[in-house]
Parts: structure tokens; sequence; C-alpha cells
């Protein structure tokens, strides 16, 4: 009906509303129209904002990183999608384009018939004749070419404005970068990791071979894990404004009891960390778990309360905790792979999943914090954190079954000093050791200097007045850590089947030059760049992805069972004492100094790493 009331109007005019509703360059076309409409106001063109263009418009307002991917995505998907079209199916564009001339020669017809006067010898061309005359398009696909050109340079041009746009403010930048490391992740995710299909239909059968056993495993293992991290995640984000939030003698917490309180939980890791993991070796590791899922929502109950006392004996609590959820549910995994066939081949894959999914489960759990805090203020999110921590404890007690270390027995059970001859008489252990210690301890280092590092630099360079948006900084981290076990899946999984030792002495060396330009930024007295330090932190966090899924692929090799647990919380003793001292002495030390000293426990454990990949390729050669 639309073309028969437009039958006085000319031809080509006609002709090219049809082809551009046909092809993409109408989204260009729509995208000028609504710029048009904000500033005329016309009637005509406000009708017409509530087609495609207004979904385009709602993304400029939307503030939300999940909107803009959406819409980068859908873009994109639009531009690849015309142009395989385009290429790859000729004749179907043939097809529309002899669908508009047969539009144009029905106007054209129409038009000499209402006006029979204009051309009175004029004859009607036969149907037959005019469908035949239409099998051949006017002007080739050279018109058709031209159209869908001018619409991909439109779908383009929308997309650098949008990227432009985005960077005009910190929010905008790293929402585009945590884009980025999606993007990134899912392309070393796809990159397959052998070249020929022999090798391909190998890794097949080998796949399709894994025990039923081993699956079931790693099914018990990682919903208990991932439930578990999950409640230690939703926690992390709001600790310096829960406990801001208290009244103590008619005034507010400050900042120093806040320091106190935070340097009372790594004191405890470090002096119960020993004694905790005695007893977790001797009672079994599944008592060790439930008692951390017991333990940590004490912790986070007592942040209900305003009394000093119950919140330090919360702190306390939530440290020895820590030392659990950070040996007790690995040394049941190895503990439980010695019983089941062939588990052991498959650690590190279950490693590398746990630690990956523990990124993605970080990223949700930072959501969740968000709204609990919304609902329920600064405690929300350590109440939510309850409910996963006795999920976790539930599943524990179902799925899990009860093992012990090797040579526990009423009559000898694992002690301290056993564990420490033990790490002597062995160098690969110290060695191992060495690295857990030092990596971690920069980590947390970096933990507590990352944020005015940030600030800093973004007030540099969007003005004093910018705001750092610290919950999509920590997304893009947690997305630089799932990059990072990606490729230690991808590593691991090779068909060089590059060594452990190999790829974590590579991952610490990045490591170290990472920081060390961090570093070197943070202590400029000029302003501190971005775009440098954001992109060794975000190569940092990546080493960090790798990190975890290595050191227990290594602590599974070289730490024995029977004082497994003993010993990885006697290698948290160093860790924790570092932190706490430069944290003590970060009024003279500042972020940059702090970072310094990150860099240099990076190189000790560096060279440790090497050290040990060093022994090891000697004995393979032997």
């Amino acid at each position: 009906s639309n073309i028969k009331r437009q039958a006085n109007v000319p031809s080509t005019k006609g002709l090219t509303q049809l082809k551009k509703k046909d092809f993409v360059a109408n989204w260009s076309l729509c995208h000028s129209r609504v710029k048009l409409c904000r500033e005329d106001k016309s009637p005509i063109l406000k009708q017409e904002e509530g087609r495609p263009t207004a979904k385009m418009r709602c993304c400029d307002q939307n503030k939300s990183a999940i909107s803009r991917c959406l819409c980068l995505w859908f873009l994109l998907t639009l531009l690849f999608t015309t142009e395989a079209f385009c290429c790859t199916a000729p004749s179907s564009c043939n097809h529309r384009q002899q669908q508009a001339l047969k539009q144009q020669h029905y106007l054209q017809g129409r038009k000499q018939r209402l006006s029979p006067s204009s051309n009175p010898n004029s004859k009607m061309v036969p149907k037959k004749s005019t469908i035949m005359s239409l099998a051949i398009p006017r002007g080739g696909g050279s018109a058709v070419a031209a159209e869908v050109g001018k619409g991909l340079g439109g779908v383009l041009s929308t997309i650098t404005s949008r990227v432009s746009d985005m960077t005009k403010h910190p929010s905008g930048s790293f929402n585009l970068a945590l884009i980025g490391l999606a993007f990134t992740t899912i392309v070393f995710r796809l990159i397959p990791t052998t070249s020929s299909s022999d090798q391909n239909q190998d890794k097949d059968d080998e796949a399709s071979l894994k025990p039923p056993s081993v699956k079931s495993l790693q099914i018990r293992f990682l919903s208990v894990f991932w439930l578990l991290r999950c409640a230690d995640w939703l926690q992390g984000p709001y600790f310096y404004e829960v406990y801001a939030s208290k009244i103590f003698g008619g005034e507010p917490a400050s900042l120093s009891l806040i320091s106190k309180l935070f340097l009372t939980g790594f004191a405890s890791t470090a002096l119960f960390g020993p004694l905790i993991g005695r007893l977790t070796d001797s009672r079994g590791r599944k008592f060790g778990t439930l008692l951390f899922a017991m333990l940590y929502s004490l912790g986070a109950a007592s942040t209900k309360s305003n009394l000093l006392i119950l919140l330090l004996a919360g702190r306390v609590m939530s440290g020895i905790g820590t030392s659990l959820l950070f040996s007790a549910p690995e040394s049941w995994l190895v503990g439980e792979s010695m019983k089941v066939n062939k588990a052991s081949d498959y650690l590190g894959e279950t490693f590398g999943l746990a630690y990956a999914g523990d990124s993605i489960v970080a990223i949700i759990a930072g959501q969740f914090a968000s709204l609990a805090a919304s609902s329920r203020g600064p405690t929300g999110p350590f109440e939510l954190s309850v409910l996963f921590l006795v999920l976790g404890g539930i599943l524990t007690s179902i799925l899990w079954k009860e093992n012990v270390a090797e040579s526990s027995s009423p009559e000898t059970n694992p002690t301290i000093r056993e564990a420490v001859d033990v790490i002597r008489g062995d160098v690969k252990i110290a060695l191992v050791g060495g690295v857990q210690s030092l990596f971690e301890a920069a980590m947390y280092i970096f933990v507590l200097q990352w944020p005015p590092a940030i600030s800093r630099a973004v007030s540099a360079m969007f003005g004093e007045g910018a705001k750092t948006p610290y919950g999509t900084v920590f997304s893009c981290f947690m997305a630089s850590c799932l990059l990072g076990s990606t490729l230690f899946g991808k590593l691991a999984s090779s068909p060089s089947k590059i060594s452990t030792e190999g790829s974590t002495s590579l991952m610490m060396m990045v490591a170290t030059i990472s920081m060390g330009i961090a570093s070197f930024f943070s202590t400029r007295t000029q302003a501190t760049p971005l775009l440098p330090l954001v992109a060794a932190f975000f190569a940092f966090e990546t080493c960090v992805g790798m990190y975890f899924p290595s050191i227990g692929t290594l602590r599974s090799k070289y730490v024995p069972d029977s004082h497994r647990s003993v010993i990885m919380n006697l290698f948290g003793i160093p860790l924790n004492v570092l932190v706490v001292s430069v944290f003590l002495s970060i009024q003279k030390l500042g972020v940059g100094g702090a970072l310094s000293v990150s860099t240099g426990a990076l190189g000790l454990g560096m060279i440790c790493m090497c050290n040990l990949w060093k022994m090891t390729a000697k004995e393979e050669n032997e």
C-alpha cells in the first residue's frame, strides 16, 4: 500500500529507499536522521525515534558495562554478517536488486496508465518480456557494492565514534579494556592446541576416555570449591566500609583502627596456620573444610556487632579460616586423587578449571556484593557470604569422603617439627615454598597498593575531579586472571608438553618485569601515565591467573601428603611477615616503595623457580 501511494514519487528515489531498506546502509541513514531530530525537533523525524536508531541512542544513556558490551558485539556481528553475506552470496544480492527493479517498473507502468496523454504512442510491454528484461540487472553489481560499502563505512564510523566516546572518561576506558580482555580470552580459548587433524583426533579420543571416576571427583571438588571461594570474594570489596561504619565512643572508627583490624587477620594466619594445618592432616581434610565454613561464618556474623572485642575475635577467626581455605580443599583433592584411578594425571587440568572458574566467580560475587550492600548496607555482603558458606558446608558433608595424611594414626600424628625436617631434607620442597611465599607476598602487597596507584594515574589523565571506577578495574583484573588460567590450560595440554616448572619460570619472569614497570612509573615525581601502568597491572594479574594452578600442580608433585597442610601453612609464615612489615612501613615506603618491595620479592621467587626448573631438567636428561 505504501508503494502504491508513492506512485508520483520519482523512480530513482523509490529505488534508493528500497535499497536502503534491504542493506546495512539504513543504519547509518537512521543514525544521521536521529542527530537532525535532536536539533530541529521535526515531528516527522520524532516518529522515527522508535526505529533501530533508538537502540543505539539507549546505549549512550546506559552507563553500565554490560549494555556497552552488548551494543558493540551487536554492531560487530552485523558488520561481519553483512560482509560475509555480500561476499559469499552475490546471487542473493542480485535477486534483491531484481525485486527492487520490478517494483520500479510497476511504478513506472502505473504512472503511464494514470496519465496516458503524456505518451499516446507508447505501448504496454508484455509481462513476459518485462520479466526477461529484469533478468540482467542494470548497472551489474557495482551499484550494490557501492551501497553496501557505504553501509559498512557507516557501521565502522559508528563503532569508532562509540569507542572515542568511551575513552573520554575513566569508566568507559576501563569498560573498553574489559571488552578487550574478554575477547582476547575467547580467542586464546578457541586456539587449537595441535596443528594436525590426527593429533586433534588423538586428543578427542583421550578426552573421551577420561574415567568417570575422575569426572565425578572434579565435579565434587569444583562445586564445593567455587561456593567457598564465592563466600570469600563477597567479603573483600566491603571490608573497609563495614568497619568504617562502626561507632566507638560516639566517634566513627579511625583509619588506624581499621588497619589494626586488617593486620589482625594476617597475624592470626601466621600464628595459628601451622597448628591448624597439623590438625587438618591428623583429623582429616573434610573436617578442615567444614571448620573453615564455621569459622568464616562466625567472622562474617561478627560484623553485625559494634563491640570492638567481638570485631577483633571475628578477625582472628577469619584469619584462621583463610589458612584453612588455602590448604584443606587442595589437600583433600590431592589425597583423594591418590585413591581414584588415573586422577593424579588430571590434577593440572582440575586446578586449571578451579582457578579459571574462580575468576568468573569473583566477578559474579562482586555484583552480588553490590546488590546486597545496596539493600542491606555494608554488612549485607557478609550476611550473603554466610549463605554460601552454609551451602558449601552442606555439599562438603554430602559429596566428600574424609581423607587424612598417609602416615596419620593415633600413635604418630604429623608434627610441625617433622614438617620442618621434611622441608630441610628436600631442596625442591624448599624452592616450591620460596616461590609460594614470595609470589603471594608480592600479590598481597599489590592488592593493598593498586587503588592509590590507579587513582593517581586516572587523576593525571582525566583531571583531579575524575572518579576511579574501582569495580570495573577489579573486573578487568579478574578477566586478566581468567586469561592467565586459560593460558595455563593451553600450555598444559600443548603437544610440546611444556613442563609446569618451565612455564612457571617464564611466568615469574613476566611478573617481575611487569611489577618493575609499575614500580618505575609509580615512583616518579611527575604525573603517572595511565596506559603503561594499567598494562603492567593487567600483565601481572594474568600471571596471577597462571600462578595458582601452577603452584597447585607443583605442590601436588613435590610436597608429601603426610605433612601437606602443615607445610603449606609453614610457607605462609614468611608471606604474612613480609606483608605486615610493608603495611606498617607504608608511610615511609609510599606506593612506589611498596611496589618496589613487591618487585624484589618476585625477583627472588623467579630465582627459586629457575633453580627448580634447572634441577628437574638435569634429572630428566640423566
